[in-house]
């Protein structure tokens, strides 16, 4: 008798053969790309002057790896989108894997430890207590917990729930938590839009990786080509502008910024608005400053970055967005608090997902700052971040053992 989970790994094996076919052929075709470049090159006799192009070569592209439980599990996640066979990339299979491993820590602490007390016996109100303790632990935050937990309880009043069926019901809920704020924000997916210039701020404090957040948006935001710019206006700690040209190079794109020491950040967005308006750019991305003498100090400069985009783009499309590092847990989340205040933050960017157990911290974000998480990052390469999607993430941080 064939079961649900025999056809799962079947589709998920012909997903593997079509893609270990299609990379074939694109290693066959890059090698003949490669000899026509070298007869060329021969021809023309410029080995001597050839250019050095980092770009390609440091980003490489993803590989096809085993056919193991996480390509299985990534094809079923893609599938259960409505993804075909045909239309799964390596690219989404290297992501979903990434964000899967990511989670593990707070998988680890979390789901296995659920999994290991509700056995397959029915959901009891002791093993709520026990779901509301792991919930805390892993930093979901002590709104969110309290609605899934309540949400839980009504249900088994009403019904005897197994434990497959309370995963299932928890991982809705918890996709509800984190979906309100994006459904509200009235755009499920942050793209720039066509026409118009559209100026992006990212704000956070010193060290949740702002500037290279900023840097992966830019080559996120190019290989979807849209002409994009960017604007180092941290003036304030001299290596983000070194850091940001480093980004540049690697995405292809241009970086304004003032050598001078304590520059103005805002004359450094005021020029760079002059210079996208002049490119007809479609993405502004701007660096500011994580640290200052004070708080209020801080918000003054931000203040003044948008009084500038108004004044000079009044119909600019401008998204305030604060990286968060997962790993600092209920810190990151006082941080969230704090810029909501007083930065009109319009999204959150989480950071660092890989290698912490605090992954949580993304629901108590959109419950308690109803913030909607518009990317995250799971890695440290160029590609390892991207748009969020409330389904993938609760998939990753619920998989099973």
């Amino acid at each position: 008798m064939t079961t649900e989970s025999d056809n799962s790994r079947e589709w998920a094996a012909q997903a593997y053969a079509l893609l270990k076919k299609r990379q074939e052929q694109q290693k066959q075709e890059l090698e003949k790309q490669e000899q026509q470049k070298q007869e060329l090159e021969k021809q023309e006799q410029q080995k001597q002057e050839l250019i050095d192009i980092p770009n390609e070569e440091k980003i490489a592209e993803p590989e096809l790896g085993e056919f193991d439980d996480n390509f299985t599990w990534s094809a079923m996640v893609l599938a259960a989108q409505g993804k075909k066979i045909n239309q799964i990339s390596i690219d989404e299979i290297d992501w979903l894997t990434k964000l899967r491993r990511g989670l593990e820590e707070t998988r680890k602490g979390f789901v296995t430890e659920l999994l290991d007390k509700l056995g397959d016996d029915p959901l009891t109100p002791e093993s709520l207590d026990d779901l509301e303790t792991l919930l805390i632990r892993a930093d979901v935050g002590i709104d969110s917990t309290d609605k899934v937990i309540s949400s839980l309880r009504t249900k088994l009043n009403e019904e005897v729930v197994g434990a497959e069926a309370g995963i299932k019901f928890l991982k809705q809920e918890l996709k509800l938590i984190i979906d309100k704020p994006i459904k509200n924000s009235g755009s499920d997916l942050l793209v720039p839009q066509k026409g118009k210039l559209n100026v992006w701020l990212l704000v956070g404090v010193n060290g949740v990786g702002k500037t290279t957040t900023l840097g992966k948006l830019a080559y996120l935001s190019s290989k979807s080509n849209y002409k994009t710019l960017i604007a180092a206006a941290d003036t304030f700690r001299a290596a983000a502008v070194e850091q940001l040209k480093v980004w540049g190079d690697r995405s292809n794109v241009d970086v304004i910024s003032n050598q001078s020491k304590n520059a103005d950040p805002a004359a450094v967005v005021f020029d760079a608005i002059n210079s996208a308006k002049k490119r007809n750019v479609d993405l502004l991305l701007v660096d500011t400053a994580g640290r200052l003498q004070t708080k209020n100090n801080l918000m003054d400069e931000l203040a003044k970055i948008k009084k500038i985009i108004d004044k000079k783009v009044p119909d600019a499309i401008v998204e305030s967005l604060l990286v968060l590092d997962a790993s600092q847990g209920q810190n990151g989340l006082k941080q969230a608090k704090s810029f909501a205040k007083s930065a009109d933050l319009s999204g959150a960017i989480i950071t660092k997902l890989d290698g912490t157990s605090r992954g949580g911290v993304s629901l108590a974000v959109s419950e308690e700052v109803n913030l909607p998480i518009r990317f995250i990052g799971a890695g440290e390469g160029i590609k390892d971040l991207r748009p969020f999607n409330s389904y993938e993430f609760v998939e990753a941080m619920l998989a099973d053992k």
